[in-house]
Formats: structure tokens, C-alpha cells, sequence
């Protein structure tokens, strides 16, 4: 069913998720694929590539992307290793958070299997051994501090160690890690494929100072996707720029290349469509009072400022002009600045629907005032913008379920 046919049989009182699991599906595939080559292309025995489920933990998400042939999942807490083993049992499941409770660490390899870790200091290699009783048939992942990049969200504050720092992790984990690996992150929504190339040149540096062999080299996330004004190079061209990083390397081919995509597998996979509650006169210009918020899916479009493409669902001839969204609780925060492009006469009661929100969407979603209720329905259509390397596919059939509420 298409989301105009959804929304007129319908007629939602109530945000509604337009999920796509054809696209997911197919993007999933895609950037599997192209991995795959750019590793190969690098002279590497082989790539995984692990999607972040920070990004989207929907079960139907999940689904989705195991169908295109995931089968590594990144995750950062219990929550989320649970739930993705209790759908795979087969799932390869990696604790790439680098600050993790001891609890959590024993609770990840003694009851759901997990086997890697991700870590950026001396204490928390010490946490890791003890808490899975000195094992010896661990994972550990040096996590390398990148400089602030060009990304759109800067993700080198929080987490990583120092070159010099990461090699001596680097040679107090050789001994006890079955496979010893480095990884990164340049931030999401990189604009910039040539990031890559220069983080593969620090975790470089890194490990030729560590003296020991290592295992994998894991160039996390950040891959990104199109939005309104902003159209990011060719994913083929980031694959490219891995593959020389890689080379330069000079590692044995035995070595595994791994990515955390999240954003880059998901974002096209879902849209929301709204309910137009009224459209108001505001100090800010012209806004429309719409039935979710920055407390509920639109939250990147709030303080971030995140624009999204839009559509009204009710035909119309007028010219598109800019706007501004309030959201439906009483918090005068829960205001999206945009500006989003919508039909000049659009009304109470009309439907416009926002894409490129499967990712970090619906998860972001609390329970706020009370408005915590939003349906999820499978649809055919293809997304509402296209990002320049990734798949642009139609799909068929709708299942039509509430989403669970989720508290703040």
C-alpha cells in the first residue's frame, strides 16, 4: 500500500512511521556489496559490516537489514545486545561502547555470547579481563581520538585515546586478546570521503608505534545520506577513500576490515507522516502546529536544526513557500525552525509527510506530555529524496501496528 493510500483509508489522528522494508532491505545489500569490493580491492581477506543500533532498534528495522544480509550488529548497552539477541540467534554481536559497567561487560559474555569490546584506556582493558574471568577468547578494539572534522555532529570530544596512548593499549591487549583491533570514528554525517583516509593514517601511526600485530581495523560510522541542501558525495567515493587508506596500511591480508554504518543503512527506510493541528501567525513567521514534535520523531529538527524533505499529501497547486513547525505539547522548546518547503494553503486536517527519518527517528521518541502514541505501517514507496550511490527501489505490501510508547 502506498503512504497516500495508508493515510486516506486511515485518516490518523496520530503520527504515523511509513516504514519501507523493501529499501532497507536493498540498501542493506548495496553497502554490503560495496564494502565487500573496497576491501577486496585493498588486498584484505574480508569486511563486515556492522550496523549501529543506536540508530534504529525498531524490530521491523532489524528484520529488514537481516534480510539484506546483516549479520554484525554494534551495540552500546545491555538493551540493545538483549533485544538483538533475542530476534538473532546467530547474530554477531560487538559492545563497541567505550565506557561500559562491569555488570554490563559480564552480563554481554556470559549470557548473550558476546566476545568483542571496544575500550580507550587502561582501566577499562582491566574491566573487560576481569569481568569475563580472565577469558581468552576476547575481542579488544583500541578506540582512537579523532581531531574535530568536518562531519556534521563532531563526535571527537567524548571518547578515544591519544596515538601514543592507543598504542600502548595496543601492546597491553596483545596478550590478552585472541583479536587485537583499532578502531575510529570521524563523526556523523561525514561529508568528506577523504576523513576516512586520514583516520586510517592515525590508527596507522598507532599501531606501527605499538610494536604488535593487530587483527582488524574498524573505520566505524559517519557514512551519510541526503538531506534538503545538503547532497553528500557518492558512497562509492567513501569506499574508495577506505580502500587507499587500507592499502597504505601495509597490514597482512588476513586482516578484517570492519564499518559501523547507521545512519547510511537506515535513514531512507522510513518517513512520519503528520496531522496539521493549525497554522499560526508566530514572532517566528508562519508555523504550523503539527501532531509530533522534537519530543517525539522530529527531535534532530529541533535543536540541531535538521531539515528534512517534505510532501503534502493533499493535492495542490499552490507555490511551496517556507515554514516553521511547532510541535503538540505545551513546551514552547518543542519548536523546528527548518525551514520546510510545504504548499502555500495548506490547512488544518491536511497530511504532509517528512522523509529521511528512519534514522534516529522514531527512537528518539519519549512519552512527554502524554504524547507517546504513533502507528508503524509497511509501505511500497521509495523515499522521498535519493542520496547519490545508495538503492532507489519500490517495494509492496503494509502491516499495520501501534508502536510501543516510549518513556523520556
Amino acid at each position: 500500500m502506498s503512504v497516500d493510500a495508508l493515510i486516506h483509508d486511515l485518516q490518523p489522528q496520530e503520527p504515523v512511521v511509513c516504514l519501507r522494508p523493501h529499501q532497507l532491505k536493498a540498501t542493506a545489500g548495496q553497502f554490503g556489496r560495496g564494502f565487500a569490493r573496497a576491501v577486496k580491492s585493498a588486498g584484505m581477506a574480508g569486511g563486515d559490516v556492522l550496523y549501529a543500533v543506536k540508530c534504529n532498534p525498531e524490530p521491523a528495522v532489524l528484520r529488514a537489514l537481516w534480510r539484506g544480509g546483516v549479520r554484525h550488529f554494534d551495540c552500546a548497552s545491555p538493551g540493545e545486545i538483549r533485544l538483538v539477541r533475542s530476534m538473532f540467534a546467530d547474530a554477531h554481536i560487538h559492545y563497541m561502547h567505550p565506557i561500559k559497567p562491569e555488570a554490563a561487560v559480564r552480563e554481554a559474555y556470559f549470557s548473550h555470547g558476546v566476545r568483542d569490546f571496544s575500550l580507550d584506556s587502561v582501566e577499562e582493558i582491566e574491566k573487560i579481563v576481569r569481568a569475563t574471568e580472565f577469558a581468552d577468547d576476547l575481542g579488544l578494539f583500541i578506540r582512537i581520538a579523532m581531531p574535530k572534522g568536518s562531519a556534521k555532529f563532531d563526535l571527537s570530544a567524548k571518547f578515544g585515546a591519544t596515538v601514543q596512548a592507543a598504542a600502548e593499549l595496543l601492546r597491553l591487549g596483545r596478550p590478552v586478546a585472541r583479536r587485537l583491533g583499532v578502531c575510529f570514528h570521524v563523526g556523523s554525517q561525514c561529508l568528506d570521503p577523504a576523513a576516512y583516509g586520514r583516520a586510517l593514517d592515525m590508527a596507522g601511526q598507532a599501531i606501527r608505534a605499538s610494536g604488535v600485530a593487530i587483527d582488524i581495523v574498524d573505520v566505524g560510522g559517519g557514512f551519510p545520506v541526503a538531506y534538503p541542501g545538503e547532497v553528500p558525495p557518492d558512497l562509492n567515493d567513501y569506499f574508495a577513500a577506505i580502500a587507499a587508506g587500507v592499502q597504505r596500511l601495509g597490514l597482512p591480508a588476513s586482516t578484517r576490515i570492519w564499518c559501523e554504518p547507521g545512519r547510511a543503512l537506515v535513514a531512507a527506510g522510513a518517513s512520519v507522516v503528520v496531522r496539521v493541528e493549525a497554522v499560526r501567525a508566530h514572532a517566528e513567521g508562519r508555523v504550523l502546529h503539527i501532531n509530533d514534535g522534537v519530543f517525539g520523531s522530529l527531535a534532530d529538527a529541533g535543536a540541531i536544526g535538521m531539515r528534512f524533505p517534505t510532501r503534502a499529501l493533499r493535492a495542490s497547486e499552490a507555490a511551496l513557500v517556507e515554514t516553521a513547525f511547532y510541535g503538540p505539547t505545551c513546551d514552547s522548546a518543542d519548536f523546528m525552525a527548518g525551514p520546510f518547503l510545504v504548499p502555500a494553503d495548506v490547512k488544518a486536517g491536511d497530511y504532509i509527510e517528512l522523509g529521511q527519518l528512519g534514522a534516529y527517528g522514531t527512537c528518539l521518541r519519549t512519552a512527554f506530555n502524554g504524547f507517546d502514541r504513533v502507528l508503524i505501517a509497511d509501505v511500497i514507496d521509495r523515499p522521498l529524496i535519493r542520496t547519490p550511490g545508495h538503492p532507489d527501489v519500490l517495494g509492496s505490501g503494509a502491516v499495520i501496528a501501534p508502536a510501543a510508547p516510549k518513556a523520556a
